[in-house]
């Protein structure tokens, strides 16, 4: 039976269903040789089946799995117990939000520590988790949503870097979407909140999440560039800048007529703070409004275009790990991959010896 991407109401309950769905899966698919006690996973079986309440219960019932024998099961969920609570501190609001990316910046904080044969589990346990919800979730329409989650080259791993190549728009597109943002028709009291909100995501690179957690205070102006204090995962600080050109006009309009709870920047008409899903759904209309269709039409997406753009113009990888905020310029590298000059400067490289040739 298939079931939405967003099952339930809230990230957390929706993350904990889908685990739920893929260890119930796993526990019937290991051999079951060892057991001691066949009713005892029999109950675990079936509560998986029906829920678990919380991932404490969740991590007991795997727990319970193991100690009657059902071997290798930890490999599976541990993992996903890390995984569940890292997303959970993100403040996802939607299981679509999640993308290689975020899973390869996962991957690099959890296993930091672990060994090779470790991190290639971790890894293995992603791909299969992605991709039973690849196989799994279903909407009324006939529609599904596929992460694709492959981490090829994931750059945990020893000798090895990058990920899969993201979507991201190129210059004229850009030209397109900053014309969209200023023209797209949104309702006059979110109209200024929305453009704000996009420019800042698109000139910065920062997360949609640390774009949601901003407050005035954060706003520092200094001779025609604000400098934004930015939180980022692990709460770790850093600081992007943006030209007041760029956002001064929508600033000043929204500062006038915002009214936030705990000095948010943003936040929508009852004070509270905005969703990563809305965000995304704005992005994605704006993006629809002037025919740009992307693998992934997100929010996301704007991100993964500042940093190609950064790479390409500035050709500084620490630059880009630096504004983005990765934890590892492994996750950084990415972007290289599409710098073509260096690419025509490898596709040459042959070229002296083969003219050569010709002559003799």
């Amino acid at each position: 039976m298939q079931y939405p991407l967003d099952f339930l109401d809230g990230f957390d309950k929706t993350l904990l269903f889908w685990m739920g769905r893929y260890m119930h899966s796993k526990l019937n698919s290991l051999s079951n040789r060892q057991v001691k006690d066949p009713d005892i996973l029999a109950h675990i079986i079936g509560r998986l089946r029906t829920g678990a309440d919380d991932i404490e219960e969740m991590s007991r019932l795997a727990k319970e799995a193991r100690n009657t024998g059902l071997i290798g099961i930890n490999t599976y969920y541990k993992p996903l117990e890390k995984l569940y609570h890292y997303l959970n501190r993100l403040g996802l609001a939607s299981m679509k939000e999640i993308d290689e990316e975020l899973i390869s910046d996962f991957l690099a904080s959890a296993t930091a520590s672990l060994s090779d044969a470790t991190k290639k589990n971790y890894r293995i346990a992603m791909i299969n988790f992605f991709g039973y919800i690849d196989k799994q979730n279903g909407e009324d329409d006939g529609t599904s949503h596929r992460y694709g989650i492959e981490l090829k080259n994931w750059g945990g791993l020893s000798g090895k870097s990058g990920t899969k190549l993201p979507s991201f728009m190129q210059e004229r597109e850009v030209e397109k979407f900053l014309d969209a943002i200023d023209n797209f028709p949104f309702q006059k009291a979110i109209a200024v909140r929305n453009r704000l909100l996009i420019k800042i995501i698109l000139f910065t690179g920062i997360r949609v999440s640390e774009a949601l957690n901003l407050k005035v205070k954060d706003m520092i102006y200094e001779n025609g560039i604000y400098m934004i204090r930015i939180t980022g995962k692990g709460n770790k600080a850093r600081v992007v800048m943006i030209k007041a050109s760029h956002i001064d006009k929508y600033l000043n309009e929204w500062l006038a007529i915002r009214s936030c709870e705990k000095e948010l920047l943003f936040c929508n008409k009852k004070g509270t703070p905005l969703t990563q899903a809305y965000v995304s759904r704005i992005v994605e209309k704006i993006l629809m409004s002037v025919g740009i269709r992307k693998e992934k039409n997100g929010a996301h997406m704007l991100r993964h275009t500042f940093a190609t753009m950064l790479y390409l113009k500035k050709k500084d990888l620490v630059l880009v790990q630096e504004a983005l905020g990765h934890a590892s310029l492994d996750t950084s590298r990415i972007y290289t991959h599409f710098d073509k000059e260096r690419l025509k400067e490898a596709a040459g490289v042959m070229d002296e010896i083969a003219s050569k040739t010709k002559e003799r």
